[in-house]
């Protein structure tokens, strides 16, 4: 029986040594993203209030629209749009359109002096914009399937929009926070290329390996406060 206890004693310390630093992750993880208000995380803060008002004067019906686009839309929404009225029209196949609901001109994709003008009127700060950069498909940052303009500003925290070649909207924000907010998220779910899947096999399988360790150890717990209770008790 003893020679037994050993073995799993020394079964313990090594699955504890394997998963223990897993275990550490997660615990770092928690502390992090607890601390850190989330707002902070998805810059909430620097984002502008809008001004925009949808203005219906002259605006043409979607089916109209779509026709002298020669398209056919599966959904259409009507928004303000850097001063315009426009239509986006999603589609079964390909990106969304986006056109203006006047004219009936065809705005998208955008181009780097719109996106731009995108970003400015999204940002709620003075700062000088740093870089533009264009990506044709997502990246590990904006992981948005689609693509995109990234514009970087110079405000001292890293801000970067992302915006929409197709759809003329922000559909990313990212600073220096959210960076080290994303980094401990990826070694919390255990998703180290796309950082947004917490149900894969890895993070299962460890999940339930460090579940059984602390069910093990727990179990060992009795013999060792059994020996101890033995040690302290008194000679007859």
């Amino acid at each position: 029986m003893h020679a037994v206890t050993r073995w799993l004693i020394r079964l313990h310390k090594w699955a504890a040594l394997v998963i223990g630093l897993q275990v550490l992750a997660w615990v770092a993880g928690g502390v992090v993203m607890s601390a850190i208000p989330i707002e902070r995380v998805r810059g909430e803060h620097n984002i502008a209030e809008t001004t925009e008002r949808l203005d219906l004067t002259g605006v043409r019906s979607p089916a109209e629209i779509a026709a002298s686009a020669v398209i056919v839309p599966r959904t259409v929404e009507l928004r303000p749009w850097l001063g315009r009225t426009v239509y986006e029209f999603g589609r079964d196949r390909g990106l969304p359109v986006l056109i203006d609901a006047v004219t009936g001109e065809v705005l998208s994709p955008i181009d780097e002096e719109t996106a731009i003008a995108v970003a400015r009127a999204d940002y709620a700060g003075e700062a000088e914009i740093e870089a533009v950069t264009f990506f044709g498909e997502a990246t590990w940052e904006s992981r948005r399937d689609m693509p995109t303009w990234r514009i970087d500003f110079a405000d001292g925290e890293g801000t970067r929009l992302y915006v929409s070649a197709a759809t003329g909207e922000v559909v990313a924000r990212r600073n220096d926070v959210w960076r080290v907010y994303d980094f401990f998220w990826m070694l919390h779910i255990m998703d180290y290329s796309e950082r947004s899947n917490f149900n894969h096999p890895l993070l299962i399988a460890a999940s339930l390996f460090a579940l059984g360790m602390s069910l093990f150890g727990f179990i060992l717990l009795f013999p060792w406060l059994a020996r101890l209770l033995a040690r302290r008790r008194p000679p007859p």
